[in-house]
């Protein structure tokens, strides 16, 4: 005597149990990696929205020390502000400056401090120029300046 009709809707039941299983699982799991994936990404994001900073000279009037340039940075966002080369990259008119050619007078600052940039005498012509300063985040910020 072979299987009846039960039978055979007892093994199909239990195929039927075992896939919604097994899709359920791979739904889980995509699930997880999609909200993983949201949260990081969005506290980055927090992360770009609480760094900033601007160069708050006076474009006509750049101070010159000991053979430097001076800007003033301002923290300007929430968050303290790591400022050395490595966090930095400096551009003037699209070119970079190398990092031996400029430093910074604090390591880092609290918002609403600023911070002293020196660039080296040396880089820059009398005219106009573009500074584009790069930092943490990929933040950046432009200033049009005349020597």
């Amino acid at each position: 005597m072979g299987f009846s009709l039960t039978g055979a809707h007892i093994i199909f039941f239990v195929g039927a149990v075992i896939v919604a299983g097994t899709v359920s699982g791979v739904f889980i799991g995509v699930t997880l990696n999609i909200t993983s994936s949201l949260s990081e990404k969005g506290e980055r994001i927090s992360e770009q929205l609480d760094t900033e900073f601007i160069i708050i000279n006076d474009p006509k009037i750049i101070p010159l020390s000991a053979g430097y340039y001076l800007f003033y940075l301002k923290n300007v966002g929430i968050n303290k502000l790591t400022t050395t080369n490595e966090t930095f990259q400096i551009f003037i008119d699209g070119g970079i400056i190398p990092i031996n050619s400029y430093y910074f007078s604090n390591n880092s600052i609290v918002p609403t401090h600023y911070t002293i940039i020196s660039i080296s005498q040396n880089l820059l012509n009398s005219g106009y120029h573009r500074l584009r300063l790069v930092g943490p985040h990929s933040i950046d910020e432009e200033f049009i300046f005349e020597i």
